[in-house]
């Protein structure tokens, strides 16, 4: 393997843009475009995303590629060693608070951790990892987090027992008045407004720089955020929040949590999707969530399935870093502002060198061998690995298990019932049916009678 990255040819470029990062600028880095990325899954573009950088990388002894952009310059890893290298070195010299990443994130969350200043990450990181419990497998309010899980998977039953179908809207709807209650409180279950102020602005965030602030849309996305933090009831995160950093402090974080629970229910979604294709999975997840006891236990094998669907098909599509000096690579020199780039949906089915690449094998997580790759970054990895990986781990575990007990099927099942798994699935088409007669409700006491 050569250390030493290499400038890409002029035709090499093209086919990175076109094959590699056009896709994934045209699907929608911060809120998914449904035209785009119905289009991605009928051209399956992550199989020839992959394809490409594993012939570059097979062409260049492994070397980083870097691409030119203009005046912008990224290099793309290809070997885990770059990407541990990447993220053990954040936030210095390799800092998450990219250049795109500032103009995409600024239109709905300027003062989120994620693109903070050095010298404002140092309170503002430290306030996020302790509000979140970011050591602990369950949150301190994790009683109060499932209880909510509970009764809206309970709703969202009731709602596919009438209808006989569940799709993306519908589960998006049940998932949101969930996500607000459980992040800003009971006042804000219904507050589909704000909902759609943040929506507007992350589809804003979409063109980056490339398109103008609208401060009054923000303002309006604030300010709904400010009368619901005053009014939290404990057990949320917003009062913890307001009780340890206070108001301010909270609501300037409380966008980015939003942002990042999007992501958790498409990865759920999909979870879901596999798991009615897949009996035994089914079966597996409900007599976990049997025989755990009532209130917010880990479960174990639920998770490990969400986090199978993130590393298949990832939320996040590109992990990116921009250096904040002069680093060394090899005989190479980069300065300041450089962009490094690692591409998830690479890393994660790379069958060089995974052998469950196209698998669904949550066992991965259970035994260990996930978490020891460093290409395998389904919350990021390192010191600014996302802190709110077991707050969205214990929700989306336990929405998944709930809605596990329903007997569904899913209209693309003979894609997803057996390995190898397609490279790209688009959530926002999944489509759901009922298939028992004897409906279950998702809740603890029905799971355990059917376990049985």
């Amino acid at each position: 393997m050569t250390d030493t990255p290499v400038d890409l040819t002029t035709s090499e470029t093209g086919r990175v843009l076109r094959d590699v990062l056009g896709p994934l600028v045209a699907q929608g880095a911060i809120v998914r475009r449904p035209a785009v990325t119905a289009w991605a899954e009928r051209r399956q573009v992550d199989r020839r995303a992959r394809r490409l950088l594993r012939e570059l990388r097979d062409r260049y002894d492994g070397a980083p590629l870097v691409v030119r952009l203009g005046a912008r310059r990224l290099v793309l890893a290809v070997h885990p060693e770059h990407v541990e290298r990447i993220l053990d070195g954040s936030p210095d010299p390799y800092t998450p608070a990219s250049w795109e990443k500032r103009g995409a994130l600024a239109h709905f969350q300027p003062d989120g951790v994620l693109i903070s200043s050095t010298a404002d990450r140092r309170t503002r990181r430290p306030f996020n990892e302790a509000l979140l419990d970011m050591r602990q497998p369950v949150h301190a309010d994790g009683d109060t987090f499932t209880a909510v899980v509970d009764r809206e998977a309970r709703d969202l039953a009731d709602g596919v027992e009438r209808s006989g179908r569940l799709d993306w809207d519908t589960f998006a709807a049940a998932w949101w008045r969930a996500v607000r209650t459980l992040v800003l409180g009971s006042s804000a279950r219904d507050d589909e407004h704000l909902s759609a102020l943040l929506d507007a602005l992350r589809r804003d965030g979409n063109w980056s720089w490339f398109r103008p602030r609208r401060p009054w849309l923000q303002a309006g996305l604030e300010r709904r955020i400010a009368e619901h933090v005053a009014v939290a009831e404990p057990g949320t995160l917003a009062a913890r929040g307001r009780d340890v950093g206070g108001a301010d402090a909270v609501r300037g974080q409380i966008p980015h949590w939003l942002f990042a629970f999007d992501a958790a229910g498409a990865a759920t979604f999909r979870a879901l999707a596999v798991a009615s294709a897949r009996p035994e999975v089914r079966e597996r997840i409900v007599t976990e969530l049997a025989t755990s006891g009532r209130g917010p236990s880990v479960l174990p094998y639920g998770r490990g399935c969400v986090l199978e669907a993130v590393r298949l098909w990832p939320t996040t599509l590109a992990v990116l870093r921009d250096t904040t000096r002069e680093v060394r690579w090899g005989t190479r020199a980069f300065p300041a502002g450089t962009g490094f780039v690692v591409l998830s949906a690479f890393f994660h089915r790379d069958g060089d060198r995974l052998a469950f690449a196209d698998a669904f094998e949550p066992e991965a997580w259970l035994d260990g061998r996930a978490d020891a790759d460093w290409g395998i970054v389904p919350f990021s990895a390192g010191p600014v690995s996302c802190p709110g990986r077991n707050v969205v781990l214990l929700v989306a575990s336990h929405a998944l298990a709930r809605l596990a007990t329903l007997d569904l099927t899913v209209s693309r099942g003979r894609y997803l019932a057996d390995d190898p798994l397609p490279c790209t699935v688009d959530h926002l088409g999944l489509r759901f049916g009922f298939r028992s007669g004897a409906l279950a409700r998702g809740d603890v006491g029905v799971a355990r009678a059917r376990a049985a």
